[in-house]
């Protein structure tokens, strides 16, 4: 960036699922696209991995949003990160213990409760 402020970008898909009228699973994704600065970005770049389980808090920006070459609207949600848990350590190596966090202020708090691990809690 401009002024020299590390900065980490990543994507975060929130989920859901539920059982539609016909009997089927149905199931619907967003993706979001997260920024994270200064010292939150610096260990979001060493911990993050794919698939790796995140709860990510802060606010959200201006989407963008535009037509695609078929007619499709699209949009690209922005987050601009404040606090990241990890909530799974990175593929079993514990680098991190469940449920520790990295926050932009340098303090840790303990996990939310996510309905039995079931979901994002939102």
């Amino acid at each position: 960036m401009p002024n020299g402020d590390p900065v980490t970008n990543f994507s975060v898909a929130a989920s859901r699922s539920w059982t539609g009228q016909d009997g089927q699973r149905q199931q619907r994704t967003v993706w979001f696209r997260v920024s994270a600065w200064q010292r939150l970005a610096e260990t979001c770049n060493q911990y993050l991995s794919k698939g790796r389980r995140v709860l990510v808090v802060g606010e959200l920006e201006e989407p963008y949003i535009w037509t695609d070459d078929d007619g499709n609207a699209r949009a690209i949600l922005k987050v601009r990160a404040r606090n990241v848990q990890f909530l799974s350590s990175r593929e079993q190596g514990n680098v991190m213990s469940e449920g520790q966090a990295a926050y932009g202020n340098g303090q840790h708090a303990p996990s939310p409760e996510l309905n039995g691990g079931e979901g994002i809690p939102f």
